[in-house]
Order: C-alpha cells, then sequence, then structure tokens
C-alpha cells in the first residue's frame, strides 16, 4: 500500500512538472534582454539608428536619432514570425511629454503602420499636451485602441513618467482586451457593427486598410521620444 501511494505522489509531481514546464514553453520571448535579435526596421532588412539595447531594456536614443544619416523610417517590428490570435504582455516606460505605441497585425509595404494597424497607445497623459500645447483626446490617451477604443478611466492606473508599467493585448476574433498594470481597461469586438461604425466615422474614415489584416507583425513607434522596452513576450491563441 505504502508503496502505491509513493508511486502516485511520483506520478503526480512528474504530471505537474510536466504541465509547468508547458505552460512556460507557451510563452515567446521576443526580447532576449541583451540583443536586438529578431528586431528590424519597418520596412528594412536593419534597426534604425537610435534603437539599442542597454541596461537590460530596448531603447529608442532621440539623440543617436538625430546623429545618423538614415531616410527609413524608424518604427521596429519583431520581424521573425507573424502573429494572429495572441497574448502579447511587455513592460516599458516613458519620459515626461514621452509618446510610443505598440503595433500588431502589422504589415510592410505601407508608408508607416499607423493606417493599417492597430495600437495600443503609450503616452504621459499628463504632461504630453502642456509639452505640445495641445489637447490630449481620450482616444489618445495612455492604454486606449488609438482613435477607435477609449480605456476606463476608473480602472487605469499609471505610472508616473519615468516608472515601469506593464501592458498586455489578449486578441481572438471574438474579443480584444488590452491591459494595464494588471487591470483590464477596456474591451471589443473586432471587426463588429460597433467597430466599423466607429472606423468609419473617426480617424481611420479615409483609410480602407485599417484593421483589415488578421494576422501580420508586433511593431514598436518611433515617435520622436525616448521610450524603454523589456521583458516582451507573446503567447499564441
Amino acid at each position: 500500500m505504502i508503496n502505491t501511494i509513493k508511486i502516485l505522489l511520483l506520478s503526480f509531481l512528474i504530471l505537474s512538472c510536466s504541465n509547468q514546464n508547458k505552460t512556460k514553453s507557451d510563452w515567446i520571448m521576443l526580447f532576449d534582454g541583451e540583443t536586438t535579435k529578431g528586431w528590424r526596421g519597418y520596412n528594412s532588412d536593419s534597426m534604425p539608428p537610435g534603437w539599442l539595447v542597454k541596461d537590460g531594456a530596448l531603447t529608442f536614443d532621440t539623440q543617436l536619432r538625430l546623429e545618423a544619416d538614415w531616410k527609413g523610417g524608424r518604427d521596429i517590428i519583431y520581424g521573425d514570425e507573424e502573429f494572429e490570435n495572441f497574448e502579447l504582455y511587455l513592460e516599458w516606460k516613458l519620459p515626461e511629454a514621452g509618446n510610443s505605441g505598440i503595433f500588431y497585425h502589422l504589415k510592410e509595404g505601407y508608408n508607416s503602420p499607423p493606417g493599417h494597424s492597430p495600437e495600443y497607445q503609450l503616452i504621459d497623459d499628463l504632461k504630453w499636451g502642456v509639452a505640445n500645447n495641445a489637447e490630449l483626446l481620450d482616444w489618445q490617451k495612455t492604454g486606449a485602441d488609438y482613435a477607435m477604443y477609449v480605456p476606463d478611466e476608473s480602472k487605469k492606473i499609471v505610472k508616473p513618467a519615468g516608472e515601469w508599467n506593464s501592458s498586455k493585448i489578449i486578441f481572438t476574433p471574438e474579443k480584444v482586451e488590452h491591459w494595464l498594470n494588471g487591470n483590464l481597461i477596456l474591451s471589443f469586438v473586432p471587426w463588429s457593427e460597433d467597430w466599423y461604425e466607429r472606423k468609419n466615422k473617426g480617424e481611420w474614415k479615409n483609410s480602407p486598410e485599417y484593421g483589415k489584416h488578421k494576422k501580420g507583425y508586433i511593431g514598436l513607434q518611433d515617435h520622436d521620444s525616448p521610450i524603454w522596452f523589456k521583458n516582451i513576450k507573446i503567447k499564441k491563441l
């Protein structure tokens, strides 16, 4: 009897470890914390000047951008694989008045990602408007599905400029979710009647390609601002 119990316990431990390893292996690390392996410029075979790895973060140095002779765009993509349905997690921080974004279902061949690729907005909600003498609209604020869906401000917690935040995008044809610092701040159904209504009357009404791709690259935006990313990983759904 004792031997039977020992065998059952051992079997349980083996199965448990197997399940844990399977769960861990579901995640694909898009950034190794040391190199830009897998990343390149949008519509380019190389990384645009300014993007580099520093202190374990994938960062954009605006000074290097200004010093370099570069004529192409400066947004970057993880170019090793396209993704369809996924859970994307990453951590990021901005300086005061900083601005950036996370693209998905991104395709090359366009002038730039905006206009066809959905974007999870990253911006300094407090200081961007002051620095640029402009009003920051709700659909432009951090966590928004840019120009489409706005986050629930009652659930939204953003760390001050210079501190790390975490973001998560879960995409399926049934529902898209935007998470910020552990809180679900918005959700919507892609390609629904509501989705098309927002697209056709808003910022993308003259952009027929917006949101039409159901599979594509993950991209990070240069918006003339320093930006830091780390712990970038994705799970296929």
